[in-house]
């Protein structure tokens, strides 16, 4: 019997590498790839052996986690300290000959304060509560206008007007 593509990547090196892709940052359609197969299979392969799914998940899980705690510093806003280069000028007095001067450049540490991100907070809100901060259609929110607007677009906003003014 045929020995399938799939059982290379039960092993212990081969779940290793799944698992290595998925914490790299790579989708499902990109590690099908690098594996040699279709998206498709590979979702079948997930389905059908949870060693492979499991790897993907142990993969995805600190990245996931490590994404999450950045969009939430974002949102909140947070203080980094950073080197800045400082250019620094001397001058020496030369035996008999007059003055020279020399520049180097020093490097200060400071403080900077990032403010909080209004499009994190935004995301972290719609995704944490989205029953209070979900995108509403306008129906639910508020009585739409009847401008005529979509009658003109229609056309038949000018259909009534050269009817009103025949009469």
């Amino acid at each position: 019997m045929a020995k399938g593509k799939y059982e290379e990547w039960l092993t212990d090196d081969g779940l290793l590498r799944i698992e290595g892709w998925a914490r790299d940052g790579l989708s499902d359609k990109q590690i099908a790839k690098n594996i040699g197969i279709s998206e498709r299979s590979f979702t079948d392969w997930k389905t059908n052996h949870p060693s492979i799914s499991a790897a993907l998940k142990k993969g995805k899980a600190p990245v996931d986690i490590e994404v999450e705690n950045a969009l939430l510093k974002k949102a909140l806003g947070f203080s980094v300290k950073v080197k800045k280069p400082i250019k620094v000028k001397t001058k020496r007095q030369l035996q008999g000959k007059g003055t020279i001067e020399e520049e180097h450049i020093e490097y200060a540490e400071e403080e900077v304060y990032v403010p909080p991100d209004t499009a994190a907070q935004i995301f972290w809100l719609k995704n944490r509560k989205p029953d209070k901060w979900r995108d509403k259609p306008a129906a639910e929110n508020e009585a739409v206008l009847d401008d005529g607007f979509y009658d003109a677009l229609n056309g038949t906003a000018a259909k009534d007007w050269e009817d009103d003014a025949s009469e």
